[in-house]
C-alpha cells in the first residue's frame, strides 16, 4: 500500500512545484494566446509526441477539433499519429523523420506546432521543430527535466518539474493540455 501512496505523493509534489513557479502560468497564457491567434487567423495546430506523449498529442487535437467542455465550432487541429504515415516514413527515411515529413507536407506560415517530449531531446521532435521553423510556424513545446534541446527552439516552452521518470512530467502535461484547451474555448470567439 505504501508504494501506491508514494505515486500520489510524488504527483502531488510535482504539481506543487509546477504551481509555485510563476513562469508556469505565464507560459501557459502565452501559449494560449498563440493558439487563439492562429485559430482566429484561419491557421491550424499540428501536434506530435512519442509513446504516451503521442497519446497526449492526439488527446489535445481531438479536444480542439471535437469538444472539450462547451459546444462551439470545431477548431483546426490534427495530431501526427496516422500509422500508415508513421510506418511509411520510418521505413523509407528513418524514425527521426516521422513528424517532420508531415510538417513539411501540411504545415504553413502561421500554423502552430504543438510538440511534446518529456526529455526535450527526442530527435524526431527536434526535426519537426526545424521543419516548422522553415515553414514560418510557431512552436509550443511541452518538456520536462531541464527542457533539453527543445527549450531554446520553442517560441513558448512549458516545462514540467524535474523528476526521475517520464510519468510525472506526463501528468503535468495533461493538466497543461486541458488548461490550454479551456483557454482556447474561452477566448477564440472573443474579439
Amino acid at each position: 500500500m505504501e508504494q501506491i501512496k508514494k505515486h500520489f505523493k510524488e504527483a502531488q509534489d510535482a504539481l506543487t512545484q509546477f504551481i509555485s513557479n510563476p513562469d508556469s502560468f505565464k507560459n501557459i497564457e502565452a501559449a494560449g494566446q498563440i493558439l487563439v491567434r492562429a485559430i482566429q487567423g484561419g491557421n491550424q495546430i499540428i501536434s506530435c509526441g512519442n509513446g504516451g506523449s503521442m497519446c497526449d498529442a492526439m488527446h489535445f487535437a481531438e479536444e480542439l477539433s471535437g469538444k472539450y467542455r462547451n459546444d462551439r465550432p470545431a477548431y483546426p487541429a490534427i495530431s501526427i499519429s496516422d500509422p500508415g504515415h508513421l510506418s511509411c516514413v520510418a521505413n523509407d527515411y528513418g524514425y527521426e523523420f516521422v513528424f517532420s515529413r508531415m510538417v513539411e507536407a501540411i504545415g504553413k506560415n502561421g500554423d502552430v506546432l504543438f510538440a511534446i517530449s518529456t526529455s526535450g531531446n527526442s530527435e524526431n521532435i527536434l526535426k519537426a521543430i526545424a521543419a516548422a521553423k522553415t515553414k514560418g510556424m510557431l512552436v509550443i513545446g511541452l518538456t520536462g527535466k531541464d527542457g533539453g534541446k527543445m527549450a531554446s527552439l520553442c517560441d513558448v516552452e512549458i516545462r514540467a518539474p524535474e523528476s526521475d521518470y517520464a510519468d510525472r512530467a506526463q501528468e503535468i502535461h495533461i493538466k497543461v493540455i486541458h488548461s490550454l484547451i479551456d483557454y482556447v474555448e474561452t477566448h477564440v470567439n472573443k474579439r
